[in-house]
């Protein structure tokens, strides 16, 4: 049986690092049961969209492991059903609906990316993936719509996204009413004491406690995470748009993708994708350079996804690009492209770095192509750029990718 700690400096740091942003009923309350030794089930849905993931999902899941390493339950839910549904949060039309086989087949590569982060192999407590068509697709009509009971149209019709397309003249469709419904339940199937959720999921995390109460008598916290925002922009890290800092990219790419951060995300990185403490990163924000925090920044991301030696080498690589010893001829170009993916020899021809497509075929085949320090030899292998990304043709001709 795992023991559980009841550490209040443990806990006190998880509670108040910034990662989280609410907790309901109230953070008293939350923490009272953290302190009580009891062994919580806390669980955190995803619906598998893309096979994409980027650090504002892989904070998620470093929380998550803090909690296990606590002695709780972790679950991982994957929601092969509800992204059937079409989750409505955040946006103002209905979301494209996947297939169940889409939606495994993202989960899966999910889990590949995020093995550095949660422990799946522990002997004694290991985070655990569930699926919500285990339940929810043997849900009858009849449990349905006694599920659907004990909400009210006024409720649902509250979400802000709701609003916003009723001021607009936009349809609602009665499936997106079933997402929360099904959401709440999954609380229900799993019997949880804690969800935790983004800021753009609370509502439907309601549902759930709304459920755990009437058909469980029984109280869910609801633990809320930021979405890591930035702070002058909102603009927000996006599987959908290719924005962002993405894993299961080499080292060096995800070192250049750190760097091409803006110099106001610098601490709610270091906060939410670093294992440092508070403490020091205030320490390295002190800096009056702001590339000094962000390379520490990076070497501290990286480290974590590869390992202390391949975060070493991903910083002397950068710091190698930007050298003025190393490249006194080199011309950087920062070049503004849409997020996503390109044939390398398209790409090349996009950042001006080959005349022709023939041509960047011909550099490709030579071996004169390099992405963040890795040997690119097929002119027609996809390139998913994402921005930050360091383009080398031979010695000297060099870009860097800004995303528009």
């Amino acid at each position: 049986m795992t023991d559980i700690i009841t550490d209040p400096k443990k806990i006190d740091e998880i509670l108040d690092r910034g990662t989280i942003i609410d907790i309901l009923p109230s953070k008293k309350d939350f923490r009272d049961k953290l302190l009580s030794g009891q062994k919580l089930k806390f669980y955190i849905g995803f619906d598998a969209t893309a096979p994409t993931l980027h650090l504002s999902h892989a904070k998620n899941f470093m929380l998550m492991e803090k909690i296990r390493r606590l002695g709780h339950e972790v679950i991982i839910l994957f929601g092969d059903f509800t992204a059937r549904i079409g989750d409505p949060s955040d946006k103002t039309s209905a979301r494209h609906k996947l297939s169940r086989e889409q939606v495994i087949e993202n989960a899966g590569k999910w889990k590949e990316l995020i093995e550095p982060l949660l422990n799946f192999e522990d002997q004694v407590n290991p985070a655990k993936i569930m699926y919500n068509n285990d339940w929810l697709a043997k849900l009858t009509m009849e449990e349905i719509i006694d599920l659907a009971s004990n909400f009210t149209v006024q409720q649902m019709i509250e979400r802000d996204m709701f609003q916003k397309r009723l001021k607009e003249k936009n349809p609602i469709y009665l499936n997106e009413f079933l997402y929360p419904l099904m959401q709440g339940y999954d609380s229900v199937a799993m019997d949880v004491d804690v969800e935790v959720c983004g800021s753009d999921q609370i509502f439907n995390a309601l549902a759930g406690r709304t459920l755990m109460k009437k058909l469980k008598n029984k109280e869910k916290f609801v633990v809320a995470v930021t979405l890591m925002e930035n702070p002058k922009t909102g603009e927000l890290m996006s599987k959908s748009r290719g924005t962002g800092v993405f894993l299961g990219t080499s080292a060096n790419e995800m070192f250049g993708q750190v760097m091409a951060q803006p110099d106001e995300m610098i601490e709610i990185l270091f906060v939410n994708n670093t294992l440092l403490s508070l403490d020091e990163i205030k320490e390295i924000m002190k800096s009056e350079n702001p590339k000094d925090a962000k390379l520490r920044l990076a070497f501290e991301i990286v480290k974590i996804f590869y390992g202390k030696k391949d975060a070493i080498n991903a910083q002397e690589y950068f710091k190698q690009i930007f050298s003025k010893k190393e490249f006194s001829e080199a011309e950087i170009n920062e070049i503004e492209l849409t997020a996503g993916e390109y044939a390398l020899k398209d790409l090349l021809v996009e950042l001006k770095l080959a005349s022709s497509k023939s041509e960047g075929t011909r550099l490709a085949e030579q071996k004169a192509v390099e992405i963040n320090g890795d040997l690119k030899t097929d002119p027609i292998e996809k390139i998913k750029i994402a921005g930050g990304e360091i383009v080398k043709v031979g010695k000297y001709r060099l870009a860097k990718i800004k995303i528009k």
